[in-house]
């Protein structure tokens, strides 16, 4: 079985698990206990994380907030943010491209007579308009979301400029970082990013525990209630060996991230090379000058996205698109907001490349999906 959806998930690197297992079973004490040296271990623990993430991500460890995850950091943005003003209306901008977490959020807040949605333009290829982006700012906003890189196609989009439009206009800015963060260089403070969400599990760290980083002097009404932690923007009992492992994993990527994704780059076009030259009508997705290292997004016209993973999923894991709409059967909505053809559409995959790809796998992905793809359309072509 060959691994292709880093996409949706990373394997925990095994420094991180042999880090979190000392963390559940050796050093198992609640951070938030301050009566004895269990709990002033813990705390160190917690403590150590925050400056890994915050090294890598270029902030202060004093702004990390540690959450389940980019969803729940993303929630605690836009709900806890907008709720410091209800009688306000607000608006809000974002990419049509950005990950459900974001998407829902807004629309449930729109729903509710709540907020405005005003939608950055994108082309065909996915890329953001910054002119479009900078009239809309100079109208005003409660708040801009734009995702660092794209969980479908892959863009990175280029945050450095969107944070210097956003602090021009004194517009806070959320950037949903679960793809980018490990894989590019992030510069939080430097950028003008206010809220950057993070999680583990996209990083070679462990799945239910992610960060919000959070700008000095900024301050989010919490989602849930109970003891006051976190400086009062997110109750319960920290995750101890999640966030240690979480920790741990990016003092890896600050490590290694510059050498592993160009390897990971280097295995993705030669993927690329072979699956074009087997497979007629080949197309490339998305901006292919500005993606992740480990994204190969494709579509193969006139056949069924879902007629390939049927026959190579025993063996070969890749998506038909974010695992976010798992069990929704429903046309992707970046590639609908991108106005890809219906054939691309229908015949669109996505394959993720992570740093335990294989020279040996990719040989034998591109066979199997050429060999599947084949199968499929001579299949077609049979069938009166």
């Amino acid at each position: 079985m060959i691994y292709l959806d880093y996409h949706a998930t990373t394997p925990v690197d095994f420094r991180v698990a042999d880090r979190i297992y000392h963390y559940m079973t050796t050093e198992f004490g609640n951070a938030s206990s301050t009566d004895h040296e269990w709990g002033d271990r813990a705390e160190a623990a917690v403590k150590q994380a925050a400056k890994q993430v915050a090294n890598l991500v270029g902030s202060s460890s004093r702004g990390i907030i540690w959450t389940s995850g980019a969803t729940e950091s993303i929630n605690l943005v836009i709900q806890g943010s907008l709720s410091q003003n209800p009688e306000k209306p607000h608006r809000i901008a974002l990419l049509p491209l950005e990950h459900k977490a974001v998407l829902d959020t807004c629309h449930a807040l729109q729903q509710r007579g709540q907020t405005d949605l005003i939608f950055l333009q994108v082309d065909r290829q996915g890329r953001l308009d910054l002119n479009h982006l900078e009239r809309v700012c100079a109208e005003g906003l409660s708040l801009l979301c734009v995702m660092a890189a794209n969980n479908e196609i892959g863009n990175i989009y280029p945050i450095q400029a969107i944070g210097q439009i956003a602090q021009r206009h004194n517009i806070p800015f959320l950037c949903d970082g679960s793809q980018s963060v490990g894989k590019i260089p992030m510069q939080f403070e430097e950028w003008g990013i206010t809220y950057l969400a993070i999680s583990a599990h996209k990083l070679y760290g462990p799945k239910g525990v992610g960060a919000l980083v959070v700008r000095r002097g900024y301050h989010l009404e919490p989602l849930m209630f109970g003891g006051g932690h976190q400086k009062g923007m997110r109750s319960g009992t920290l995750n101890v060996p999640g966030i240690v492992g979480l920790g741990e994993a990016c003092r890896l990527r600050s490590l290694e991230m510059d050498d592993d994704e160009q390897a990971i780059a280097t295995k993705r076009d030669q993927l690329q090379n072979m699956l074009s030259a087997k497979i007629p009508g080949l197309v490339i997705n998305g901006d292919v000058e500005h993606r992740l290292a480990g994204n190969l997004h494709i579509s193969i016209p006139g056949i069924p996205n879902s007629a390939v993973i049927a026959r190579v999923r025993h063996q070969l894991a890749i998506s038909t698109g974010s695992a976010c709409s798992s069990g929704i059967e429903a046309p992707s909505h970046v590639l609908q907001a991108i106005k890809l053809a219906e054939p691309l559409i229908e015949g669109a995959l996505r394959i993720g490349l992570g740093k335990f790809t294989t020279e040996e796998e990719i040989e034998q992905a591109s066979h199997l999906l050429s060999n599947a793809a084949m199968q499929v359309r001579q299949r077609m072509c049979t069938v009166p």
